[in-house]
């Protein structure tokens, strides 16, 4: 058992038999009376937003969770295959689990697979990574009355702002936390 005021963002705990994940956290104190914590958290399996209050001094269950690096190998329809690097065992993760972090997955790719109970939860990508553009719309000089950037397409099927000097055939460094462009490089 944990103390709410541990929970800061990016914890995870359990609460009524499902596992969530801190997206946010504010601690407010009153002029008399206990503090209140207020979280918004993610259903780690359903990926449905809770946004829960707690007084001071209340307690949830904590977790362990089991980390394991693992390489991308490639995927289908419906999951995404990794291969542990120890082990060399294959781990299936089902394609909604991975959400928008799939759009930035390379094959050989290195990430951190988060596993409970041997149950894979989440998988922690690199900051950066380089990806090659593979349709970029075509600038037109003095088009800036929409702003300086254009969605461009990469490897990996997802689109990202640039700025307009980028163009097919590229490499962009892309913020995978954000999905927003970083550099050309």
């Amino acid at each position: 058992m944990i103390d709410v005021n541990d929970l800061r963002k990016g914890v995870i705990f359990e609460l009524d038999g499902n596992l969530f994940r801190v997206l946010e956290y504010s601690h407010h104190k009153p002029g008399r009376g206990n503090a209140v914590i207020r979280i918004k958290a993610r259903n780690m399996r359903t990926g449905a937003t809770l946004e829960k209050t707690f007084t001071s001094g209340d307690r949830v269950q904590d977790v362990r969770l089991d980390y394991h690096n693992v390489q991308y190998l490639y995927n289908d329809d419906r999951f995404y295959y990794f291969m542990d690097t120890e082990t060399f065992e294959q781990v299936a993760v089902d394609k909604e689990m991975l959400a928008d972090s799939a759009g930035f997955l390379k094959e050989n790719m290195e990430v951190k697979l988060t596993l409970y109970q041997g149950t894979p939860m989440d998988i922690e990508l690199p900051t950066t990574v380089d990806l090659k553009v593979v349709r970029a719309e075509a600038a037109v000089r003095g088009d800036t009355a929409t702003g300086v950037t254009k969605k461009v397409e990469v490897e990996t099927g997802a689109q990202v702002e640039v700025p307009l000097f980028v163009n097919e055939g590229d490499t962009i460094r892309v913020d995978t936390r954000t999905g927003t462009y970083v550099t050309r490089v």
